[in-house]
């Protein structure tokens, strides 16, 4: 009897404790959509909360923004997304404090006026914070 209830006990300790060590993926799903949506509706209290302090927000022209230009960037118009179309997405690597994405991506939009339609594969590094998973990083380089 006694032999029972301990292996119900060790295998309620595992159960229990295998639970908290899970990594939030549905989370960093979450806030990967959040930071679409935020750039296509242009919603700066998404960008601020979803975009990491530290973020480094590397486009494929070369040019590499922070957190303040980003922001200023949607806030003024001179950058404009029109469409953010995921082709494919893929978790490379995640634990409890980092992740790393790649996605192939559509994108439709204007930058100073001028309009673009590229085709994207986008590597983004993202860490959790207090305040969830933020964008610590992120590159994009064109797809031919």
């Amino acid at each position: 009897m006694r032999s029972k209830r301990f292996t119900s006990w060790v295998l309620g300790l595992f159960i229990i404790s295998n639970s908290f060590g899970q990594v939030d993926s549905v989370g960093l799903k979450n806030a990967m959509q959040q930071l679409d949506n935020g750039l296509l509706k242009n919603e700066k209290a998404v960008l601020q909360s979803v975009l990491h302090k530290s973020v480094s927000y590397g486009h494929s022209n070369g040019w590499i923004q922070n957190k303040k230009d980003v922001l200023n960037d949607y806030e003024s118009g001179k950058m404009i997304y029109k469409k953010i179309e995921k082709n494919s997405s893929s978790i490379v690597s995640i634990n409890k404090k980092w992740a790393t994405v790649k996605t192939n991506t559509n994108v439709e939009g204007e930058v100073s006026g001028t309009a673009f339609n590229l085709k994207l594969h986008v590597l983004q590094v993202w860490m959790k914070t207090k305040k969830g998973w933020q964008l610590y990083a992120r590159q994009s380089a064109k797809i031919n």
